[in-house]
């Protein structure tokens, strides 16, 4: 739908209106966030705008209702998020109409989005499967025990520009698919280390102001080891500051590093996916530690 448009819609007896999420007063869209329990800050908002498209609802008098959003990543694949209404619309078919229009941008593409408990119902009848848990991990940081000996220590450093590329390349692998506009924007904005081996970047950890502090993703590794490698020095950098991470890993080394350094798992989502135009669907690898963010993945 051109986001020039606008189309109305009775729900509960309000009338509701759509529009470009582009167009939306950004002061708006972060206290509908704040509405349904999201601590996102105003820039963070504005990230998402600035690497995504989507819609908002407004009622009669302009006031920000619901909003749903997508990620493209190249032709065949996006990420699905930002789909919210406000707590007196939730149950009246308000989130539907956003996403139908989303869907209908996204047509032949493959999706996958990481649903609320109460988003499920809504998104298993659009034709979304579950793939996997994502865990919330989430506290104040404290310095982390060390797990390996001195003498197993692999060699992290600081990332710089020069990086970018074999963190895109990276990052690909892990995802499913690449992901490098978005990839490059989270960059520049991040402090990022990497574990180099033989010469060749093996892992890396990017880290950002998000919500209530910081958060850690995405994270990419081959082990374990290596994962724990590369976010400890984000964990000792944020030493009694909160820190968030968000994982598809439930348990095993890299899990006990994050409960030990103070981020416990605080809430969880799961992994939906829809196919789009057929032939091999875009899954996630077993590589990828910790994602960007729930609406990009």
């Amino acid at each position: 739908m051109d986001a020039e448009t606008s189309e109305s819609k009775v729900i509960d007896s309000f009338e509701m209106r759509i529009a470009g999420i582009e167009s939306a007063d950004l002061e708006q869209l972060h206290a509908l966030s704040v509405s349904v329990g999201w601590p996102l800050r105003s820039e963070d908002l504005q990230l998402l705008r600035e690497v995504g498209r989507g819609y908002v609802a407004l009622d009669e008098i302009g006031r920000l209702t619901g909003s749903a959003m997508w990620f493209p990543h190249g032709d065949d694949f996006a990420t699905i998020g930002m789909v919210i209404t406000s707590p007196r619309l939730q149950t009246n078919g308000a989130g539907r109409w956003l996403m139908d229009h989303v869907l209908s941008d996204c047509r032949g593409r493959d999706l996958r989005l990481n649903a609320t408990r109460a988003s499920r119902r809504l998104y298993h009848s659009l034709g979304f499967q579950p793939v996997r848990t994502i865990y919330q991990c989430q506290g104040i940081a404290r310095r982390p025990i060390d797990l390996i000996t001195q003498t197993e220590q692999p060699e992290v450093r600081r990332l710089e520009g020069g990086d970018l590329a074999a963190v895109v390349e990276l990052d690909a692998g892990a995802f499913g698919v690449s992901r490098a506009a978005l990839i490059g924007k989270l960059f520049v904005q991040s402090i990022g280390y990497g574990l180099v081996r033989d010469g060749r970047l093996c892992a890396f950890a990017l880290c950002r102001p998000f919500g209530r502090g910081h958060v850690v993703g995405p994270v990419v590794a081959e082990t374990d080891a290596d994962a724990v490698a590369v976010i400890r020095q984000h964990v000792c950098a944020h030493e009694n500051q909160f820190l968030r991470l968000d994982t598809p890993v439930e348990s095993g080394t890299f899990a006990t590093f994050l409960s030990q350094s103070g981020l416990t798992v605080f809430d969880t989502v799961l992994a939906m996916s829809r196919r789009g135009k057929g032939g091999a669907a875009v899954v996630p690898g077993q590589n990828l530690y910790g994602l960007a963010s729930h609406a990009l993945g």
